[in-house]
């Protein structure tokens, strides 16, 4: 793949990334690339706030509506449609709260567990070949694996688990960038509570019982990841009388808040994080400025 300008903006649900993001794209002329599981989803629009056509104008989204609630997804598979849309170029934002597919952009993603096999063969090729040899083979299976695995291009350890991951279905990580920072937005616990009050309020009268209703038509089986999402979990309760309506607000709200306090925290640790702290009343252009001082100070990263 292309190397690729992007510039990282995360944050927890209900923060006002997507809005700045929006905005952010706009001024700029860049393309968005949804980093969140859920927008992946067709037709699951209102329960997981995903922008609607009429609100992206001439901005290029990427990462979402890729497949139906009935079909299975995979953090693989959005990496690789990840890929495939930044091998085209420009400027791009990566935009989103799901801190795995942060983490499989910058570093890839690795296969499950090792193959003995596998390793067996490619340590023979090693043998008879030396590292020439395993760095050819792994540009042929996976082409730009080599550039992205950086100074542990030379390491025959390296190169091995590579070429183990990419014959077993994975991706070759990314090596470590070190200038590599992600812009995190962040505002009070109490007033992100109040936001995620009123955003439950809004998604039903914008419709989510409807729309529910409508996808469960369409597909009678959901898969597991599809049907246990926030809010549509509690929509099909309500529609199938398991649960009434102001029990199921209120269990979305909890569920969202909790979602919210395990997306900071897995920020907080697993990269390397530039708070942006808001006071949560901001309008979306202050958003954006503050975002943009971040990128501007810190630079964008390379993938």
């Amino acid at each position: 793949m292309a190397e690729t300008t992007v510039w990282m903006l995360a944050g927890a649900t209900a923060t006002g990334k997507s809005d700045a993001a929006q905005l952010l794209a706009e001024r700029r002329g860049f393309a968005i690339l949804s980093a969140d599981s859920m927008l992946v989803y067709k037709g699951m629009d209102i329960g997981t706030a995903k922008p609607m056509p009429a609100d992206r104008g001439d901005v290029r989204y990427a990462g979402i509506d890729l497949v139906t609630p009935g079909e299975p997804f995979s953090a693989g598979r959005w990496l690789e449609e990840a890929r495939r849309a930044l091998s085209d170029g420009g400027g791009w934002i990566v935009a989103g709260g799901t801190g795995l597919y942060f983490k499989a952009l910058t570093e890839g993603l690795d296969a499950g567990e090792a193959d003995p096999a596998v390793r067996a063969k490619w340590k023979a090729v090693f043998e008879t070949g030396g590292i020439g040899a395993l760095r050819e083979a792994l540009e042929r299976m996976e082409a730009g694996a080599v550039g992205r695995l950086g100074e542990d291009a030379v390491n025959p350890r390296r190169l091995l688990r590579a070429l183990e991951v990419v014959e077993t279905g994975g991706f070759v990580r990314t090596a470590p960038k070190p200038h590599a920072r992600f812009a995190v937005l962040r505002i009070p616990r109490e007033t992100l509570r109040r936001r995620i009050a009123a955003r439950v309020e809004a998604m039903f009268r914008a419709g989510l019982l409807e729309e529910t209703e409508r996808l469960t038509a369409l597909y009678p089986q959901w898969s597991q990841t599809a049907a246990g999402a926030i809010g549509y979990a509690e929509a099909r309760a309500v529609l199938t009388g398991a649960m009434k309506l102001d029990e199921a607000k209120e269990r979305i709200a909890v569920r969202t808040n909790q979602l919210a306090k395990r997306q900071e925290t897995w920020f907080r640790h697993q990269v390397d994080p530039v708070w942006i702290d808001l006071a949560g009343d901001e309008p979306p252009d202050a958003v954006a400025e503050k975002v943009e001082c971040v990128w501007r100070e810190y630079g964008s990263n390379r993938i």
